[in-house]
């Protein structure tokens, strides 16, 4: 009664404002209550999110460790010259194929040839002088047992034939030497493997002191790579390598994408770099078609250890959550899925280990996740 009295009491321009505010407010309470009914109608009517499922399973599980490599020949040679003179003959070809002990060039071996003849002719006399010295020595030691020769003639012999033995031997060394100098005139591959581009031509002159060399040599087949890894692997890797095992390594191209080959570990530095906290290895590559080029970059993959009964699952069913790694079960009589935590260990592209948290025989979703929510109902669109 009192509220009539009042609204009669209003002037006019003030009951026009209460009628409007009353009316702005019955509309909002109208179209708030219409909102929520459509949002539940949406809600009732959205979509079952389709799924894709996959079962936990147990298998042994290899793992392995990645590192970027470099491909490096056992043996990188430049070829060089161990004496002087003019290059008189070259028997290869840039970017060939050579065996060890091929022909490489030929030095003019005219001066190295004289050198010999020399030091043999020198050995030739000083071992006549020593033939001779011997001679008067058993003479006088004839002649001093009779009395003949006195003593000091006889001990002067004596050294004369120890002087020239000593003259023979050096004779002997010189003739060795020509002879060396000689083979070195003839220069060979020291290894096989491929040339490389030729640093000299027909006539030139060379030198034992050269630092350029001939041409550079690099064998090929076979070819190692070396690549770091962290320091963590090397108790694993060491014990392998003392029991004798051996340890793969696979060879993926740069970009991780193609495999090229396969070969085996050599060796483990023997110190870890204090800048990177890593170590080096070095492994082996048969390279017969030359799928590997001296350094050539490439991804390196060791076989660290293989965990026998792992609990596997798809790598792509591991979420990260702020409480840590979480996959979806699915649960098949409710058709529904809830979060679960999980512990995770090592893993590769395709498949990861679950420490912890999941079971034989767990149905994980691993597509059709971005929209999920714990108790969320899902239509699994593939079999198991």
């Amino acid at each position: 009664m009192k509220l009539i009295q009042y609204v009669r009491s209003l002037s006019i321009q003030k009951k026009i404002i209460l009628f409007c505010l009353g009316g702005v407010a019955l509309w909002g309470y109208f179209h708030h209550k219409s909102h929520l009914a459509k949002e539940a109608a949406q809600q009732h009517t959205r979509p079952i999110p389709p799924v894709v499922i996959a079962k936990t399973k147990q298998t042994d599980f290899p793992v392995w460790v990645t590192g970027l490599g470099t491909v490096t020949p056992v043996y990188n040679v430049t070829v060089r010259s161990r004496v002087d003179g003019a290059i008189v003959k070259i028997y290869f070809k840039e970017g060939e194929l050579v065996k060890e002990g091929d022909p490489i060039v030929d030095i003019d071996p005219r001066p190295y040839q004289v050198q010999l003849e020399q030091a043999q002719g020198q050995l030739e006399h000083d071992e006549a002088l020593l033939n001779n010295a011997k001679l008067d020595f058993k003479r006088y030691s004839v002649l001093s047992a009779k009395g003949a020769i006195p003593r000091q003639q006889l001990d002067t012999q004596k050294y004369l034939v120890v002087q020239y033995e000593g003259t023979v031997l050096t004779d002997k060394s010189q003739v060795d030497n020509a002879k060396l100098q000689l083979i070195y005139s003839h220069i060979t591959a020291p290894v096989s493997g491929r040339l490389g581009l030729r640093l000299v031509d027909l006539g030139n002159i060379v030198h034992a002191a050269d630092t350029n060399g001939i041409v550079a040599l690099t064998q090929l087949d076979p070819i190692t790579v070396i690549f770091p890894l962290p320091q963590d692997i090397i108790p694993k890797l060491m014990l392998r390598l003392k029991s004798q095992q051996k340890i793969p390594v696979q060879i993926w191209n740069r970009n991780n994408t193609q495999f090229i080959t396969e070969g085996s570990l050599i060796t483990v530095d023997n110190l870890v770099d204090t800048t990177t906290g890593m170590v080096k290895l070095r492994a082996n590559f048969d390279n017969q078609e030359f799928k590997l080029f001296p350094n050539q970059f490439v991804n390196a993959r060791i076989l660290i250890e293989t965990i026998t009964n792992a609990l596997i699952i798809p790598a792509a069913a591991i979420q990260q959550g702020s409480s840590g790694p979480y996959v979806y079960i699915y649960h098949p009589d409710k058709h529904t899925v809830s979060v679960q935590q999980v512990i995770v260990g090592p893993s590769n592209d395709r498949e990861t280990v679950v420490d912890s948290g999941l079971k034989q025989g767990d149905i994980v979703i691993k597509d059709g996740i971005d929209n999920l929510r714990d108790g969320a109902q899902v239509k699994v669109a593939n079999s198991l």
